[in-house]
């Protein structure tokens, strides 16, 4: 699943090639998404003005002049293609095309585990989708305060907990196994053992590790790719993720003792950990 560095270049990305276009049509080739495309899509989306862009955990939002919003949801292999001129013959998993005065964008998604709605603009906050959600890595009130106080009665491993959206959005498996490792803390640590001083450089390895893989246009590990069809990088960057065994980076220790890089699975995800560096 594309986490917020992927879904950040891809909104980005947008942005940059069919900015404050006009909407000229939408056509709707299969509506069985997670959650079913709604019958008058199609109605509410022509002919309107895009007015701005942004982005809320790992979901695309498109303003549009008539007070509604494009809600955009990946799923697990969604793509989004930009294009200036329609391919003459569609790919079977294209399921939704979107016509404007600067191009094309084709929704695909094999496995249809996205979503695409839309909802007024002012009740966004309100959505079901959105509600409950916590704070953005970047969010000034992301503080160690904050993040001590969510975690002080969390008993769970502190990688789960860093994939429970009610306390920070957007951070996946990837990037939460990466920022441990940055902020040389074991993601077997029960979250509520974290100390105020830990919280604080927690927060900061997230940021960073979300910075340099937004700057490098995230990460393609399998479905993946940029709306022009370029691949993220950032996977050449990883320190720990999905290299069991190996050396972490500046690694001086005997591998064949420490067993280097370790794999454990924790909520039903796998982790990736240095047990030297990480405590």
């Amino acid at each position: 699943m594309p986490e917020l560095p992927e879904v950040e270049t891809i909104k980005t990305a947008i942005e940059h090639h069919i900015g404050k276009a006009k909407i000229e049509d939408v056509i709707v080739r299969n509506r069985f998404l997670r959650v079913p495309v709604s019958d008058n899509i199609e109605e509410i989306l022509r002919n309107t003005q895009i007015i701005g862009y942004a982005r809320r955990a790992k979901y695309i939002i498109i303003n549009l002049d008539n007070n509604q919003s494009i809600v955009w949801h990946l799923g697990m292999s969604g793509k989004v293609h930009i294009c200036d001129q329609l391919p003459i013959v569609l790919n079977k998993h294209d399921h939704i095309i979107i016509r404007t005065s600067n191009g094309y964008m084709i929704y695909n998604d094999a496995r249809r585990f996205g979503l695409f709605i839309c909802c007024e603009t002012s009740k966004l906050s309100e959505i079901s989708l959105f509600s409950e959600m916590g704070l953005e890595p970047f969010d000034d009130k992301l503080t160690p305060n904050y993040l001590f106080d969510k975690l002080r009665k969390k008993k769970i491993p502190i990688k789960a907990a860093l994939l429970d959206q009610k306390i920070i959005v957007g951070i996946g498996n990837i990037y939460a196994s990466e920022a441990l490792f940055l902020a040389q803390i074991s993601p077997l640590r029960a979250a509520n053992k974290l100390s105020m001083v830990e919280c604080g450089e927690l927060i900061s390895a997230i940021r960073e590790t979300l910075k340099n893989a937004i700057a490098a246009g995230g990460s393609t590990l399998k479905d993946y790719e940029k709306p022009d069809g370029s691949l993220g990088y950032f996977q050449n960057l990883h320190c720990v993720y999905n290299k069991t065994g190996q050396k972490c980076p500046q690694c001086i220790c005997n591998t064949a003792k420490t067993g280097g890089i370790r794999k454990v699975v924790l909520a039903g995800r796998s982790s990736f950990y240095c047990p030297v560096k990480q405590k």
